[in-house]
């Protein structure tokens, strides 16, 4: 939610390349969002990587037509595919994977140190 929250919110603040490469970079870690969702033990890199994956497929995928004629039958096919290819997209692509390989590796980091850190119960120790 958050991650939609954001892309909603740069493109009722931001105009031009600014609204247009953010709501790049926040399309991957909305991928990114969703994989771990469905793959709560998945590693960063490899969450990263997917999300990555699947951006750059997309962005691939606008270089046929298949996208274009979607787009004609569904405005959601039009938000999720696209319709034209942009190279500089690839990069921007790469850095909301980037960005969310931080936060995952970051959370993750947290986790593990809170688990460590609890104080254990005295029931624990008989």
């Amino acid at each position: 939610m958050m991650t939609v929250g954001a892309g909603l919110g740069l493109r009722s603040v931001a105009v031009g390349n600014t609204a247009k490469y953010g709501g790049d970079a926040l399309y991957t870690l909305l991928l990114l969002t969703l994989f771990v969702l469905v793959v709560p033990r998945v590693r960063p890199l490899t969450a990263a990587g997917g999300a990555l994956a699947a951006s750059w497929a997309v962005e691939f995928l606008q270089l046929s037509q298949v996208p274009t004629e979607l787009s004609r039958r569904s405005a959601l096919a039009h938000l999720v595919l696209g319709s034209t290819f942009n190279a500089p997209d690839l990069f921007w692509y790469a850095v909301g994977a980037g960005v969310g390989w931080l936060i995952h590796t970051a959370l993750g980091s947290f986790s593990s140190h809170r688990r460590r850190s609890r104080p254990t119960c005295p029931q624990d120790e008989t």
